[in-house]
């Protein structure tokens, strides 16, 4: 599958993978890293959050697996990790992204 058939990412879902590159994890830790990525400009809610990662587990860009060492009131956390695919799609927005930033810069004389 070519990663670039999937581009432009969402706002939201480009901040979800890009959260879950360094480690796996669980959802309430993904709205946290988030809005920590975005400088607070972006505050996912549940609903955005869990439907966003349905339609990346569908497409396979992550996995989901309960964690053995983290439990919820003695439930087992689902746990979200980017998966190889996922990483490319990732990749292929970023390099999007800095091609766009070069033209803006080159437009306007590096001010960008």
């Amino acid at each position: 599958m070519d990663p670039e058939q999937n581009l432009p990412l969402g706002e939201a879902t480009f901040f979800i993978l890009l959260s879950l590159m360094p480690a796996p994890k669980h959802g309430y830790s993904i709205m946290k890293a988030v809005e920590e990525l975005s400088n607070g400009r972006l505050q996912l809610s549940t609903g955005t959050l869990y439907g966003a990662l349905k339609r990346m587990l569908e497409q396979a860009w992550i996995e989901r697996y309960e964690a053995a060492d983290q439990t919820d009131n003695g439930r087992m956390r689902k746990t979200y990790r980017l998966t190889e695919l996922g990483r490319r799609v990732l990749d292929a927005e970023i390099a999007r992204m800095d091609s766009l930033v070069a033209a803006a810069r080159q437009v306007s004389g590096g001010l960008a």
